[in-house]
C-alpha cells in the first residue's frame, strides 16, 4: 500500500511498504521526469548521488525493459557531490554508478559529467560550477539525494563551513570527522533544481527521518532543502 502525506508545505513523502516497491516507484518517477524534461526541453540534466538506494535504481533502470522508455542519448549526467577518490575507487560516486548500470546504457561520453574530486578539489569545484552554468544555466531537471545517519545531505555534513555557502554552485567542503575534502553541491545548487526527490530507505533510518520531517528544530543538513520528494520504505505509522 502506498502513503502519501505532506509533513509541510515544501515536502511530499511516498511511504511504499518495502525496499523493492520503492526501488519500482523511484524507477518510475525518474522516467517520468525525464520524459516531461524532454518534451519540455529536448534533454534532461539529471544530478546522481552514491549509496545502495540509487545503486538500485540505477541496476533498475538498465533492465532493457525499461531503459528503453528513455531516449539516454539526450540525457546528461552529472553528480551532486563526489570523495576524493579517483573515478575506478570502489568508493567513488561516479564509478558506483557506472558499475551498477549506467555503463550499459546509450549515453553519449559527452554527456557524462563526472566531478574530478581526485586532486586540485578547489580547482576542479569552480570548473564544475563553470561546467553546469554552460550547460544546463545552473538549473537541473531532476537531482537525487540522499540522507546520512547524521542528516547530512550531497557532501553537507553538520559542522561544515559548506552549509552556509550561498555564493557557489559547487564546492570543496571540508569534512573533519572523515578527514576529507569533499566535491559537493551547495544548497543554491540543489535548491534551484526544476525537482528534487530524497531516497531514505531501511528501518535503520527511521530515527533520523522522523526527526527530519517533524522535528523543526533539529537544525540537520538535509532540512535547509526547499521543494522536495521524499521516497521511503519506512514505516513512519500514516
Amino acid at each position: 500500500m502506498v502513503k502519501i502525506f505532506h509533513p509541510n508545505d515544501r515536502w511530499e513523502v511516498v511511504q511504499l511498504p518495502n525496499k523493492e516497491a520503492a526501488i519500482a516507484f523511484a524507477a518510475a518517477h525518474f522516467i517520468e521526469t525525464a520524459a516531461k524534461a524532454l518534451q519540455e526541453r529536448g534533454r534532461f540534466a539529471v544530478a546522481l548521488s552514491g549509496g545502495s538506494t540509487p545503486k538500485a535504481l540505477f541496476h533498475k533502470l538498465s533492465d532493457p525493459l525499461l531503459a528503453k522508455r528513455i531516449d539516454w542519448g539526450s540525457v546528461l549526467l552529472f553528480w551532486g557531490d563526489e570523495r576524493s577518490v579517483p573515478p575506478d575507487h570502489e568508493e567513488s560516486n561516479y564509478g558506483m554508478g557506472m558499475r551498477s548500470g549506467l555503463a550499459t546504457l546509450p549515453l553519449k561520453a559527452s554527456n557524462i559529467f563526472r566531478m574530478e574530486a581526485e586532486s586540485d578539489i578547489e580547482v576542479h569545484a569552480a570548473a564544475y560550477e563553470h561546467l553546469l552554468k554552460e550547460k544546463v544555466g545552473g538549473v537541473l531537471d531532476l537531482t537525487i539525494l540522499g540522507m546520512g545517519e547524521d542528516g547530512h545531505t550531497a557532501s553537507l555534513f553538520p559542522g561544515t563551513e559548506g552549509l552556509d555557502v550561498y555564493d557557489r554552485l559547487v564546492i570543496a567542503n571540508e569534512v573533519p570527522e572523515k578527514k576529507t575534502l569533499r566535491m559537493s553541491f551547495t544548497y543554491p545548487c540543489i535548491n534551484a533544481s526544476r525537482q528534487v526527490v530524497i531516497y531514505v530507505l531501511g528501518a535503520s533510518k527511521k530515527g533520523i527521518l522522523t526527526k527530519a520531517l517533524f522535528d523543526v528544530e533539529a537544525n540537520l543538513p538535509i532540512q535547509k532543502i526547499e521543494d522536495a520528494l521524499w521516497i521511503t520504505d519506512v514505516d513512519l505509522g500514516y
